[in-house]
């Protein structure tokens, strides 16, 4: 999961800005945070002594921009200037040029005397006279007027060359020291964020932050670049150019100076009001870019309140108040701007006319004349850029102070600094411990201890002090008071990266980031930086002078240590094996017969595969079952597999071949029409469209009739009927007036016939996904299968000419890694004609896979599995059961549970809970939040919360063992009291699990069980797999529900623990399971 990890430091950062944002946001006091992990930072407020840049603004950010410029790029600003400096009596000698050709070669100025030559490239060194006067170096060529106006103008076209290199080294060099200093900039707010106080991110939002990192910084980053070195560039020329028209004549000079000072002085009054006006624009983007986000994040809740109007209203409306805003900015803007580029136009005019006057008067020669206004014509873009660039300086930094303000020191906790670093054990004490919040305290002066290790059970009053004494404990919230200690020394004085390590968090909402099983599950782990250095000398470099991270990134950070593994194999061992206690190895081993296998990464397991689908055939033709399956054959159509897939013969890896876009394909159209297929699939599509349009008509769009068929929506019915009615107009058209001979033959050609393109095209893609035993509309026939499958080698020959490639053939020898595991052990599509063949197949499948011990390898695979954005491809209790096994792997020393094994099932939470009682206590430290005292006994150490305070610690309650025992009648109404009793005490936020688990998350009943492991093997979507019209095979990677795939065969070696730890649980003294079920919320 290295992706997402910041690589620099002595560990990794534990979070992102996204995940950190939704981990706080807009919670109530005492809210629960399924994050395992705690801040990577100290818990501690900011204060004198732990930031190493104290002085500056905000944890290394200047409050004067220019002064955080000048701190990080003075060595390449100094050398910029230098080069600009050192380009200036060139740029002169430039403007000197067109002087000298008008008066010297075109006038002949230098011919006066009669000479016929004159001396060109004349070099001389003005020295002072006391230091021996000017010193010829070289005397010159003797040349006529025609060769000295070629050597003239040839002398100004290579200045104007090497000005204009000069120009394009600063240009670059500036623009790499803008993205350099962008970089350092963007990081360093990251960096920040990381240090982010949990008050801090209660009130901040994700999208918002995003924006200023994406967004907000990008003006700030190409200013950098110019700060310095723009107006030195600039002003230097216009200088330069100024000082060149005084030295022809003075009047001119001044008049120029007089229309430059003009627009010095009225434009930036005038773009004040531009940069006010900015300033909301900013605001209130930044504002819509967090409501977006809200809407996104919510809108699950929008859609079930039916809020969607409502929503679209309230962001039009700051889509409106937006517009009028960047309206009267564009008014401005351009207004400023039709002055100044009236002021700039004044002076040529007033050259002509005064110089003129000059010229005529014999005061100003035509040479000079000519320079002047050449030197003018230099003038005004450096001097409109002047202006552009004091306004870009005022604007650019009322964004950096708006940036600043987000990451005051306030809000930020202390630096990670070296600290103390030993295990979690003795006296952990909290010494009047208080939790302020906005509306009021949610802890006030807890003081107790705890003997560490130990199980801690904090039993709620239903209120949040419970939780957010859990959450100091864990360090995942600041105490506005009091201290924790352990032995007498404040956690505040150790080592963030040590807390972290041996602290672990598990709530109610775990945080997952998009990518596989395993690189969520050791995302913790994620914490030693590779002992090799960058290998790159140029990206150490820029690392380097951008204050980013020199360690090598993407590698290998898991820090194996930490876990008790030697390796990456011994680590899945491992987490296979957490996973398959607490319940899940059943779900990652259909997970892994979904997943995708890539000969490169596992050679083991393809050769494993291909020999397993070898014996798979000869066991089925061994039981008389060979005609259950209808293989694979590169030179036979497969009666069970889409006409997409017969075409292609293999898995697409790319869209352009999937879908509808497979029938707009130029290659395929070709070989298509080439084989004479073109118009029968037109043909077909008629059918196909005819049929359904006659079916489908009158049902509403969610009829069972519509997934059954798959060829059409409910809203493509209107567009296929119109296509259908253009048919028929055509035909009729035809038939009266007939149809030109080439208009037949272009027709024909294309592979149109009575249709136009687009029309041909959708007619082509219905047939695409059609399955003859599966829709029974009797439109394949034998000629057809043969012309298919001449077409399929065609195709691939002509794919492969070309080199566009995009799909990954089935081949019988070797496992096509584009496709499903399960779809490489069957290697063929199950008849779906015989009667309960999926059973058959499933029942000899799973037998093999036991016999070849293949399971732990699949499950394997299994860890690959995609889990989506937040997490959304698997369910409630997946995610939990991730989030638990993420901090379980790591091996803290302490472990605190919020509320963290309530998505589960009951079954599940109650072997959960017994798991880790068992595994927590003796060398480790459990702390877990109960709703009540129900399962209060299992702990040594009992705590309770009443109203804003905690007491305790206290010895367990009495275990039901030791009550007297009494008549059956009296125990029974004894249970129902306490039962009604719960209920009435439950928590309404779900933390107890007394109403019952989510849908989807309790255990399947054993039918239900069997039909999903069916499902998984042999596929239950396997005749339309594809998905319409793609011909792409089943989904590689599944939904992430638990019925998405097969269970772990019996006796596969992968499901007997959790098994066995059932059965300990069921047959473990105390309290009836179920209850204990209902009472647990940790």
């Amino acid at each position: 999961m290295g992706r997402r990890t910041m690589s620099g430091g002595a560990g990794a950062a534990e979070g992102t800005a996204g995940g950190m944002a939704r981990d706080a946001g807009d919670r109530p006091a005492g809210g629960r945070d399924g994050d395992d992990r705690a801040p990577r930072r100290e818990a501690i407020p900011a204060r004198a002594g732990n930031d190493p840049e104290a002085g500056d603004a905000s944890g290394g950010l200047d409050r004067s921009l220019f002064r955080y410029i000048w701190r990080h790029s003075k060595r390449d600003q100094i050398l910029i200037c230098a080069v600009v400096l050192a380009s200036l009596p060139l740029y002169f000698a430039s403007l000197d040029l067109p002087r000298r050709i008008v008066n010297e070669a075109i006038q002949g100025h230098a011919f006066e005397k009669g000479n016929e030559t004159a001396k060109f490239l004349i070099l001389r060194l003005q020295m002072p006279d006391w230091f021996g006067g000017e010193r010829m170096l070289f005397s010159g060529f003797d040349v006529d007027r025609f060769e000295l106006l070629f050597g003239l103008s040839s002398m100004f076209l290579l200045l104007v060359l090497i000005n204009g290199a000069f120009k394009y080294w600063i240009n670059v060099a500036k623009g790499a020291l803008g993205e350099r200093m962008l970089r350092r900039l963007r990081f360093q707010l990251f960096s920040l964020i990381m240090r982010f106080s949990p008050d801090a991110l209660r009130h901040t939002k994700a999208s918002e932050v995003a924006t200023i990192i994406r967004d907000e910084v990008e003006p700030i980053g190409g200013f950098i670049g110019d700060a310095y070195i723009l107006p030195a560039f600039l002003g230097t020329q216009a200088a330069t150019a100024m000082t060149f028209i005084l030295l022809q004549n003075v009047w001119l000079g001044l008049l120029a100076a007089g229309v430059v000072g003009v627009q010095f002085v009225v434009i930036p009054r005038l773009r004040r009001e531009l940069l006010r006006l900015g300033r909301q624009r900013q605001l209130a983007s930044r504002r819509l870019a967090g409501r977006v986000g809200e809407v996104v994040d919510g809108i699950a809740a929008v859609h079930s309140n039916g809020a969607e109007a409502w929503e679209r209203a309230e962001i039009g409306h700051r889509l409106g108040g937006l517009f009028d805003l960047r309206l009267r900015i564009y008014r401005r803007k351009f207004m400023v701007k039709f002055l100044n580029n009236l002021l700039a136009q004044m002076t040529p005019f007033l050259f002509y006319c005064i110089g003129g006057y000059f010229a005529l008067k014999g005061q100003l020669s035509i040479g000079q004349l000519v320079a002047v206004i050449a030197a003018y014509r230099d003038l005004p873009p450096p001097l409109k850029e002047l202006i552009d660039w004091d306004q870009q300086r005022l604007d650019v930094q009322v964004k950096y102070e708006q940036v600043l303000q987000q990451f005051l020191p306030e809000r930020l906790l202390g630096l990670d600094t070296p600290g103390r670093d030993e295990p979690l054990c003795g006296r952990l004490a909290a010494e009047g411990v208080g939790v302020q919040e906005p509306h009021g305290p949610v802890l006030t002066n807890v003081s107790l201890a705890l003997p560490l290790p130990a199980l801690v059970g904090i039993v709620s009053d239903g209120g949040p002090a419970a939780s957010t004494f859990a959450r100091v404990l864990a360090r995942r919230t600041v105490p506005t008071s009091g201290r924790v200690t352990l032995e007498g020394h404040d956690l505040a004085d150790w080592a963030g990266a040590a807390l972290t390590r041996r602290i672990a968090f598990a709530g109610v909402d775990p945080i997952l980031f998009p990518g596989s099983l395993r690189e969520n599950i050791v995302y913790g782990l994620n914490r030693r930086p590779p002992d090799s250095a960058v290998t790159d000398a140029k990206a150490l470099a820029e690392a380097h002078r951008t204050g980013n991270p020199v360690a090598p990134f993407p590698a290998d950070w898991i820090d194996y240590a930490q876990a008790g593994v030697a390796d990456a194999g011994e680590l899945d061992a491992l987490i296979l094996d957490w996973l398959t206690r607490i319940g899940m190895g059943e779900e990652v081993y259909r997970f892994g017969l979904l997943g995708q296998v890539d000969p490169e990464r596992h050679p083991d397991l393809a050769a494993r595969l291909i020999e397993a689908r070898i014996a798979f055939r000869e066991r089925l033709a061994a039981e008389g079952h060979a005609h259950l399956v209808e293989p694979f054959d590169p030179a036979r159509y497969n009666r069970q597999a889409t006409v997409a897939e017969n075409l292609l013969f293999g898995v697409p890896t790319t869209t352009a071949l999937t879908g509808r876009a497979l029938a707009e394909h130029p290659v395929v159209r070709v070989v298509l029409d080439r084989t004479g297929l073109a118009d029968d699939l037109v043909t077909m599509g008629e059918r196909i469209a005819a049929t359904m349009l006659e079916i489908f008509r009158g049902l509403p769009s969610g009829h069972p009739l519509f997934e059954q068929f798959s060829f059409l929506s409910a809203d493509e019915l209107p567009e296929y009927e119109a296509i259908l009615a253009r048919r028929t107009a055509t035909e009729a058209s035809a038939e009266r007036h007939g149809t030109s001979t080439f208009e037949r033959l272009r027709r024909r050609w294309i592979g149109l016939g009575r249709y136009g393109s687009a029309d041909a095209t959708r007619l082509i893609a219905l047939p695409l996904a059609y399955i003859e035993p599966r829709h029974r509309l009797g439109l394949i026939d034998d000629a057809f299968r043969e012309r298919l499958v001449e077409a399929r080698g065609e195709l691939r020959t002509t794919l492969d000419e070309a080199g566009l490639g995009g799909v990954d053939f089935y081949d019988p020898d070797r496992v096509c890694a584009a496709a499903p595991l399960r779809d490489n052990l069957l290697f063929g599509r199950v008849n779906q004609s015989v009667a309960d063949a999926v059973e058959t197949v499933t029942k000899t499948g799973t037998a093999l896979v036991q016999e070849m011990q293949l399971a732990p390898a699949i499950t394997r695979v299994g860890l690959d599995h995609q889990v989506g954005p937040e997490g959304r491809f698997l369910s409630g209790s997946q995610r939990a059961v991730v989030s638990l096994v993420r901090a379980l792997v790591r091996r803290p020393d302490l472990l605190v549970l919020d509320g963290a094994l309530s998505p589960m099932g009951e079954t599940r939470a109650r072997t959960v809970l017994e798991l880790l009682l068992e595994r927590f206590g003796r060398e480790n430290s459990l702390v877990a939040v109960l709703p009540n005292d129900r399962v209060a006994d299992r702990f040594a150490l009992v705590l309770r919360a009443v109203g804003t305070q905690i007491h305790g610690p206290e010895a367990p309650p009495a275990r039901q063992d030791d009550v007297p025992r009494q008549d059956a009648a009296a125990r029974q109404d004894a249970a129902a009291r306490e039962d009604a009793a719960a209920r009435e005490l439950a928590p309404a936020d779900g933390g107890a699990l007394a109403d019952g688990p989510e849908p989807g998350a309790t255990d399947p009943d054993p039918e239900e069980a069997r039909r999903a492991e069916r499902d998984a093997f042999a596929g239950a979507d396997a005749p339309g797999a594809g998905g319409g019209a793609s011909g792409t095979g089943s989904s590689a990677s599944g939904t992430g529900s638990s019925a998405s795939g097969g269970v772990v065969p019996a006796g596969a070696g992968v499901a007997a623990p959790a098994a066995a730890v059932s059965r300990r649980a069921d047959n473990e003294t105390g309290p009836e399971p179920a209850r204990v079920e209902q009472d647990v919320k940790a």
